[in-house]
């Protein structure tokens, strides 16, 4: 069904039918709820320092365990800000936490597989991008420069690729 036969056949229902359907997809479906729960009560700073808690505990778990380094958790996050509609600085904020944690991590261990760099590099161009699609360049060049930094301190095998990046978005 098309949007435009879709917008035909509510504006055909009387209200009261258009209320149960309403309802009914709030019950039936997760991603409903999540949508209105969020829209009449956007708690962001709570998803926001929950998203960073995750992400965190992908690389300093919190229970003594080994670390699982996922990329994927964050992944996960950031298409469910996009989904809900989160301010975009949360969601570049916390693209950037995940890169900055992994950094963080990185320093302590290095790694032998290239997987890893090749993963933040890809969070790395799609922080970027997305900072620069939303206007945002002003609030967080200094962040993605910090990082760009720091992975050339910590000699990351791919920086160059990381420098390409920043010298397009500059």
């Amino acid at each position: 069904m098309s949007k435009r036969d879709l917008k035909k056949y509510l504006a055909s229902l009387p209200k009261e039918e258009l209320e149960d359907q309403m309802l009914s997809l709030y019950e039936k479906f997760s991603e409903v709820k999540t949508y209105y729960d969020f829209i009449f009560n956007p708690k962001e700073d709570k998803l926001e320092q929950e998203a960073k808690v995750k992400i965190a505990n992908e690389y300093f778990p919190v229970k003594g365990k080994r670390p699982k380094l996922r990329r994927s958790t964050a992944q996960k996050y950031i298409k469910h800000f996009l989904t809900i509609g989160v301010d975009p600085y949360v969601v570049a904020d916390v693209m950037l936490y995940n890169i900055e944690i992994a950094q963080t991590y990185s320093e302590r261990k290095e790694f032998s597989s290239s997987t890893f760099y090749k993963s933040m590099f890809n969070s790395y161009k799609q922080a970027v991008e997305f900072v620069a699609a939303n206007g945002m360049n002003d609030n967080f060049t200094g962040r993605i420069k910090k990082i760009l930094d720091e992975v050339f301190r910590q000699r990351w095998e791919n920086r160059k690729e990381f420098e390409r990046v920043w010298d397009n978005f500059e």
